[in-house]
């Protein structure tokens, strides 16, 4: 791994930063030294949740339900997930910063809050939702497992002359 000029503590702080904006918006733009840093850890989070995410169980559990002044228990299927699973999504959880989805234009607050509330971790849920599916999917097809990430040279910055680069997700 490339110094890049930091501390590690400040150099894996901005890394885990800009992966998670890579994952959550798709592409990002950077110096080409922090780009190929950025892709190789992106790439990483992405391995792990591909690897695990069809490892779930249905579990049987016991809702109270009230019925007309009377409670009643009702047992419903819950399918969570699995250990593998699990353990994948708390090493992404520590790895990636948590963001929050922004707000609509002519969405309320409440509708707002009631969306958020619905996702806890909403950047963890689209790796496992979206993206794992997807390039497990291509990776069945084509049998090329990895190379998910892409890193285009745009050339050199006005101001300081750096190397600049767009690093986005392989689509």
């Amino acid at each position: 791994m490339k110094k890049l000029g930091r501390t590690a503590e400040q150099r894996m702080a901005m890394i885990r930063t800009q992966a998670s904006e890579l994952l959550w918006n798709g592409r990002l733009e950077t110096t080409v030294d922090r780009a190929k840093e950025v892709s190789r850890f992106a790439e990483k989070m992405l391995t792990l949740a591909i690897n695990s995410y069809e490892d779930t169980r249905t579990v049987q559990k016991e809702k109270v339900q009230k019925v007309k002044d009377k409670e009643e228990k009702v047992v419903v299927d819950v399918v969570v997930d699995g250990p593998v699973k699990l353990a994948a999504r708390r090493a992404i959880m520590a790895n990636l910063r948590d963001l929050k989805p922004l707000k609509n234009e002519k969405e309320s607050k409440g509708d707002y809050n009631a969306r958020l509330r619905a996702v806890k971790h909403p950047l963890v849920e689209k790796l496992f939702r979206e993206y794992a599916p997807f390039y497990a999917d291509r990776a069945a097809k084509s049998g090329q497992k990895g190379g998910y990430t892409r890193v285009i040279k745009l050339g050199q910055r006005r101001g300081d002359g750096a190397e600049v680069a767009i690093v986005e997700l392989v689509k």
